[in-house]
């Protein structure tokens, strides 16, 4: 009797082995890069698209960039030749795929090519937050931000809401950037990437008062020293900002 308990102990050991030993397997196949296949970046000059060339420049990675300088409708037709039936920049060739939103573009490449590169490890407290940023940027910063703007533009503000405003969802930031260096926790990360754009909206199109944020302003200045940021402006953006928007001529005055 005992014999066959050891013998039952035994098979029920091996079989709980087999499933862990292969998805130990999977796991160290996940952070292996893969190959890097040929990557086209379409492009306009100061806009979301410049997140991916940055990326390419950190991650030391190849890429082509598809644009033509100082003209955005001719770098728009760029686009709408590939004749995708979402036209919209960023857009991105890796291979045979087309691929848009660059928060789903950057997760590709770093997930793909680039394993534990620019991103806190899975188990590091900094993770979620890392996700969160990468996520906030366009699902609520950005989204608030051009709300806002298209909204006073048309018909300029007296009060603030009384839910979420420009200068709550900029407040957020702010707030994080006082407690940690960057948007990925101790160190710099996609998500970084990620809320330069949106950030640099804030207050370039009056939306909030710069002065009031003082934690994002030295924050930007690091990423303006950054060498890859660096490089990124000297291949996408040449002649600095064309075809900007105006900015608002009037917001709601702070509650703070």
């Amino acid at each position: 009797m005992f014999r066959q308990t050891t013998a039952s102990l035994m098979i029920i050991a091996a079989a709980l082995v087999v499933p862990n030993a292969a998805q130990a397997g999977s796991e160290a196949h996940h952070t292996e890069a893969m190959p890097m296949p040929a990557l086209t970046i379409y492009h306009l000059e100061g806009r979301r698209s410049e997140r991916i060339v940055w990326l390419m420049e950190e991650l030391e990675l190849p890429y082509e960039l598809e644009y033509v300088r100082g003209d955005l409708g001719a770098s728009m037709a760029k686009v709408h030749s590939l004749g995708h039936e979402m036209p919209m920049v960023p857009t991105v060739v890796i291979g045979d795929q087309i691929l848009v939103e660059s928060g789903a573009i950057i997760e590709t490449i770093l997930n793909r090519y680039a394993p534990g590169k620019l991103a806190p490890a899975r188990d590091s407290q900094y993770y979620p937050e890392h996700l969160m940023w990468m996520h906030y940027a366009e699902g609520s910063l950005a989204a608030r931000l051009f709300s806002d703007y298209r909204a006073w533009r048309t018909n300029p503000p007296t009060v603030r809401s009384r839910f979420v405003d420009s200068e709550a969802v900029v407040q957020f930031s702010e707030n994080h950037l006082a407690k940690n260096p960057w948007f990925g926790g101790s160190e710099f990360s996609a998500a970084d990437i990620m809320m330069v754009f949106p950030l640099n909206v804030a207050t370039g199109l009056n939306l909030v008062d710069v002065e009031k944020f003082p934690h994002i302003a030295a924050w930007k200045e690091k990423i303006a020293a950054r060498p890859a940021y660096q490089k990124m402006l000297a291949v996408a953006r040449p002649d600095g900002m064309i075809g900007n928007l105006p900015p608002v001529s009037q917001r709601p005055p702070s509650e703070r």
